[in-house]
């Protein structure tokens, strides 16, 4: 496990910090609108320059392929962090926006430590990203809480070029909920994703990746007595691939940081 912090104080002064090739896409959009299962958000916060990382990875993928709770969804979003891109090797999936979210869990968890592999199971709790054990645990304790209603659809007729335009509606929002803030975000991601490492930590291996997040953004507000209708364009980006391109809109409280509901559909802008 690695931690980040006071990283580079302690490789001055010699002290010693903690810190498959299989990728499976998640439920067709025919499957996650279905049935009622409840869908789970399971975010990897994980680096290609970190040695401890890629059995997380491989975990990662393995909770999506075969969820060890029964009748629950997980719908992984793998959140490549930065801070290791100066101790050898670049991710080229990292962004200082995910170790930034990172951070606001170690706040929301009142943890004075962000570390690579971390897991965070609906934004309710955060432990090492390799721990089989304590997922499965979070994975049944989440499953049963109260969630809103999340529907995502392909709008009809509205592609356009590279762009694929949703229709996203949310309802019976929980109530009870502390106050503030609950967003309503969508994330893009991309299945399939491989990288020859040839530096740092990792370097000589080949490392497979599910569910990187290319994209997350607001796109809207919900409450207890407030549905939420709207719309939302996907864009294609130079580089990704269209067939392991998935959309994911997810409701989080801005304070806690607890999610309270998702929905998910794959591919977003096959042909």
């Amino acid at each position: 496990m690695r931690v980040a912090g006071l990283l580079v104080m302690a490789l001055m002064i010699g002290g010693v910090i903690m810190m498959s090739m299989w990728s499976p896409a998640l439920p067709s959009a025919d499957a996650a609108s279905a049935d009622n299962t409840p869908a789970v958000i399971v975010e990897l916060f994980t680096s290609e320059g970190c040695s401890s990382c890629p059995p997380a990875d491989e975990f990662l993928a393995e909770l999506l392929r075969n969820p060890p709770v029964d009748g629950v969804r997980v719908v992984p979003l793998a959140f490549h962090v930065d801070y290791w891109n100066h101790l050898g090797w670049s991710d080229p999936f990292s962004s200082k926006d995910w170790s930034d979210r990172q951070h606001a869990y170690a706040a929301a968890f009142r943890s004075e430590q962000v570390y690579t592999p971390q897991m965070v199971i609906d934004g309710r709790e955060g432990f090492v990203g390799s721990d089989r054990a304590k997922a499965g645990a979070v994975l049944a304790s989440s499953a049963h809480s109260p969630k809103a209603r999340v529907e995502l659809a392909r709008k009809t007729g509205a592609k356009v070029g590279d762009a694929a335009v949703f229709n996203v509606s949310v309802s019976d929002v929980p109530a009870g909920l502390d106050a503030g803030p609950i967003d309503v975000l969508l994330a893009v991601t991309e299945d399939a994703l491989h990288t020859q490492v040839s530096r740092g930590e990792n370097a000589g291996r080949q490392l497979a990746h599910t569910a990187v997040v290319r994209e997350l953004r607001v796109i809207g507000q919900a409450a207890p007595a407030k549905a939420f209708t709207g719309e939302a364009t996907v864009v294609l980006r130079e580089g990704w691939s269209r067939p392991n391109v998935n959309v994911v809109v997810f409701l989080q409280h801005r304070a806690t940081r607890q999610i309270f509901g998702a929905s998910a559909r794959t591919p977003v802008l096959a042909r």
